[in-house]
């Protein structure tokens, strides 16, 4: 299994383009049929997007199929880890996309700066918000009375009971029931108390901060800040969330008065974030604007409400939707700044390790990767211009990118057009995304890389998904688009990541793994496809059992998609839930902490 940098490949037996000169002309290199990368690398960690490929994912492919120099495409680009990848092992890249932000991000990524001036400008956009704003984020210590800075208050949403219609705060019902939201009450007439109730405000109730006289942060009730917020006179984005959004309908926005992305940040964040972005704007280095303006996106979503409170530990934001939960965090957005100021230029130095450019801060030499916005079914390039394609599609339904990236894009300046995005809709609001734009805008993409890739070039395509009959249709566009799937080059790519519905319930009921796929041109017309019977499908997963008991049902699922795409079955049938359906009448049961098969 390869595991992280792609140093590893040559030990594991890979050999890549550039060292195939003593190959008899047939020869192929060889990929590990399993991919296993952290979500923790500096590139990684630098900015969210949504579902992102760590660039240790993208390496082994890049230097298995292409020599330096050669040009690599990403038609569905992202936040262009494809470029970043090409760029580490001295390829050229060519990336679009329709969205806004990922360009932004993509961008940035290979927008190598100086640290030392980055560190210098983001230190003086701080100190510009402090003379605008004054010290807004310090409080009184109850511990030694002294000044105090604030890391975090957590705020609770107040709710009105059903039963008496009086407020109550979410956080102080939950705390007197001991933590345990089923035995939760209203705190003025006892009737059973839920977050289902109706939210008619927000109240701060718990401050971490830190002082001189504690080694570590500490947590005390909120207290007001010793300088209130003088926002006169700021103006910040406030972009609408249309009703016709599908996060807009999922998340019951309109119920809770959360219908533009300013609703989503505490008033002192917003004027914080105001006064920033305000500095960083007049900044006249166009890439250490840039570099700084990446760093502030990168702090949007931890800055807003979406971030939720735990009595462990801090939860992830709420990245995938809209979800603002009953108790939430506001941060300090100067803190944030600051640590993402040096997440960006730790990314930057890896980079340059990965290109051995050593202490070349400001050096853009060889650095030949260009991101635009285009359609994936529609790119403004010549025919066989390109070596290599790796690309990772939207996954149907699963994410609604331009919903998700408003927040950032507000700040940007230019939003994304919601109908050019690739996804389908979970509820008809009347638009055209359906399942079969979907799959004719797949089809075109896919057509579109094997007109601009070179007659020997390959397309390496990373998907995931849980239903059947989408990887019937990823088989349907392959096979119009005049391509196959070449069998030794099927992969599985684990990045770490786990079904938080899965581990409730004992079984995951969304796949945590993708498959990579790697096409090339059809050589003759495609085998007709087979129908597999339960027996099929039970004798598949009885072998892989029988291999290896230690696996997840994702595991199981993608093994059997793998065997599905190399016996040319029809996959319409082949839902993760056969899998775990199996699994339960075997009665294997799934350990929760790990999510693997207890055999046992």
């Amino acid at each position: 299994m390869m595991v992280g940098r792609v140093r590893t490949l040559h030990t594991l037996g890979l050999q890549t383009m550039s060292n195939m000169t003593d190959m008899p002309p047939t020869a192929m290199p060889t990929l590990p049929e399993a991919i296993e990368v952290r979500r923790s690398d500096p590139v990684y960690m630098a900015h969210a997007y949504l579902t992102k490929v760590p660039v240790p994912g993208i390496l082994p492919f890049i230097e298995a199929f292409t020599a330096p120099g050669d040009v690599v495409l990403d038609p569905f680009a992202g936040s262009g880890m494809t470029g970043v990848a090409a760029l580490a092992l001295g390829r050229r890249a060519r990336l679009f996309d329709v969205s806004v932000l990922g360009r932004h991000i993509g961008r940035n990524y290979t927008n190598l700066v100086n640290p030392e001036l980055l560190r210098k400008w983001a230190s003086e956009v701080a100190e510009e918000v402090v003379e605008r704003l004054g010290r807004v984020y310090a409080v009184r210590c109850d511990g030694c009375d002294g000044e105090a800075q604030l890391a975090k208050t957590v705020w609770s949403v107040v709710m009105e009971c059903g039963a008496c219609h009086q407020p109550v705060n979410f956080y102080r019902a939950l705390e007197a029931a001991d933590f345990q939201k089923p035995k939760m009450r209203c705190l003025h007439c006892e009737a059973p108390f839920s977050s289902k109730d109706k939210r008619i405000g927000e109240d701060p109730v718990l401050d971490s901060i830190s002082c001189d006289c504690s080694r570590t942060q500490r947590e005390q009730p909120w207290t007001a800040p010793l300088m209130p917020v003088d926002a006169a006179g700021l103006e910040w984005p406030d972009q609408p969330i249309e009703p016709t959004r599908q996060m807009y309908l999922a998340s019951a926005l309109g119920r809770h008065g959360l219908t533009s992305t300013a609703t989503f940040y505490s008033q002192r964040n917003l004027a914080v974030l105001a006064v920033l972005h305000g500095a960083i704007a007049r900044i006249e280095d166009p890439a250490l604007r840039s570099k700084l303006l990446f760093a502030f996106t990168a702090i949007l979503t931890r800055a807003s409400k979406r971030y939720q409170w735990s009595r462990q530990r801090p939860l992830n934001a709420a990245n995938a939707n809209y979800y603002v939960a009953p108790v939430f965090y506001e941060w300090n957005v100067l803190d944030l700044f600051a640590r993402k100021v040096e997440a960006a230029i730790k990314s930057d130095e890896w980079i340059r390790d990965q290109r051995g450019a050593g202490t070349l801060f400001d050096s853009t030499d060889g650095i030949d990767v260009a991101y635009d916005l285009a359609s994936a079914d529609a790119l403004p390039l010549p025919d066989g211009s390109v070596d290599y394609v790796f690309t990772d599609p939207p996954f149907g339904s699963n994410i609604f990118y331009s919903d998700m990236s408003l927040f950032q894009e507000a700040w940007l300046g230019e939003t994304t057009d919601p109908a050019a995005e690739a996804v389908v809709d979970r509820v008809d609001t009347g638009s055209a995304r359906t399942a079969d734009r979907y799959e004719r805008l797949l089809t075109d993409a896919l057509r579109e890389c094997r007109r601009v890739v070179k007659p020997d070039g390959l397309i390496t395509m990373v998907f995931g998904n849980s239903s059947g009959e989408v990887w019937q249709l990823v088989q349907r566009a392959i096979e119009a688009a005049g391509l196959e799937v070449i069998p030794e080059y099927i992969a599985t790519l684990d990045k770490g990541q786990r079904s938080v519905k899965g581990l409730a319930s004992g079984f995951e009921n969304v796949a945590t793994l993708d498959l990579v796929l790697t096409l090339r041109c059809a050589e003759a017309g495609s085998d007709p496809r087979i129908v597999p019977d339960g027996d099929a499908i039970r004798g598949v997963v009885q072998r892989m059992l029988d291999d290896d008991s230690q696996r997840t049902p994702s595991h199981l699922y993608l093994e059997l998609l793998r065997h599905g795409f190399r016996h040319c079955w029809d996959l319409s049938n082949l839902d993760l839930s056969a899998v775990t359906d199996l699994l339960r009448q075997a009665e294997i049961e799934i350990d929760r902490r790990s999510a693997r098969l207890a055999t046992a």
